[in-house]
């Protein structure tokens, strides 16, 4: 039986069905059952309790051979990253510890950090230090920015309205992978008992600006979008201004911020040597197109 924490969500829920098809008798927690609704199997038992509550986390644990921490509080409005992703993590950890589980799954995110801008990063950073300090065997797995969660943001606007949102310049490559290549890395994980005490960032085969992820979706479309740029200082304020009413929005916005600016790009040459296993999706293949516009060539958009 494999706990998955989080598996109703984008990632979670590949997870699961990756981990049917071999077929794995799954055990998903879910802080509503009305979400895991898509989650059909006679192989899945869907159990009600959050991370954020301990005593709803016994149960959720008991019997299990690995539990997969799925979830994340970039935005989720009705939470954060500070209350999931780290003391909720720890919450989880210190409950697979008192039950014996044998081997703990967290996905963090690639550039976690403790000194981190966003807090998102710093809370990942937390739960991978007190996962390391459990004295559990585990699994942590590091991936860069969801193609899917930037393309809806960035690209699915250009077919449903003709218009596109960018953040900052929208010049900075950006490391992006998928997240059925994230789901695989999961699913390996926790069958293969090499990948114990092993840190394995997941990344996509190219780094790609978000003036890219337009015009990806703009052939998808075949339509040219009317593009507009939010000013780095202008979301500076926009994140200080909304943070009261939508902390979710104000994190997004501060994570745009760091994605104008920041090296986010990724080599995928030693995973491509290390774990040949593992797809590298290009995220012209997740919108379905043409190969994405050579960087050396100009962009549609300034």
């Amino acid at each position: 039986m494999v706990l998955i924490v989080g598996g109703t969500g984008r990632l979670g829920t590949q997870v699961v069905q990756l981990l049917v098809k071999r077929p794995t008798r799954v055990r998903v927690l879910t802080r509503d059952r009305t979400r895991a609704k898509h989650l059909t199997s006679d192989l899945i038992e869907v159990v009600q309790g959050d991370v954020r509550e301990r005593a709803s986390l016994k149960p959720a644990v008991a019997g299990v051979s690995t539990v997969v921490s799925a979830v994340q509080g970039l935005d989720d409005k009705k939470s954060s990253p500070e209350a999931t992703d780290r003391d909720g993590v720890q919450n989880l950890i210190e409950a697979a510890k008192e039950a014996g589980v044998p081997h703990f799954v967290l996905v963090s995110v690639m550039g976690a950090s403790p000194d981190h801008p966003v807090s998102f990063y710093r809370a990942k950073y937390a739960s991978e230090q007190t996962l390391k300090k459990s004295g559990l065997a585990w699994t942590i797995i590091r991936p860069s920015a969801f193609m899917e969660f930037w393309g809806k943001l960035i690209g699915e606007p250009v077919a449903a309205t003709g218009r596109a949102r960018v953040f900052g310049r929208g010049t900075n490559p950006v490391n992006f992978v998928s997240i059925r290549d994230v789901a695989t890395a999961v699913e390996k994980a926790v069958s293969d008992p090499s990948l114990r005490g092993v840190e394995l960032e997941v990344g996509g085969p190219e780094n790609v600006t978000l003036n890219q992820i337009v015009q990806i979706y703009e052939r998808a479309s075949a339509k040219e979008a009317k593009v507009s740029h939010i000013p780095v200082p202008a979301m500076r304020v926009m994140s200080v201004l909304v943070r009261p009413f939508n902390p979710a929005i104000a994190r997004l916005v501060k994570a745009g911020i760091v994605m104008d600016r920041a090296d986010m790009t990724w080599d995928p040459s030693r995973n491509r040597a290390l774990y040949p296993w593992l797809p590298q999706t290009r995220f012209e293949e997740v919108v379905g197109r043409q190969p994405v516009q050579d960087a050396a060539r100009p962009p549609l958009h300034r």
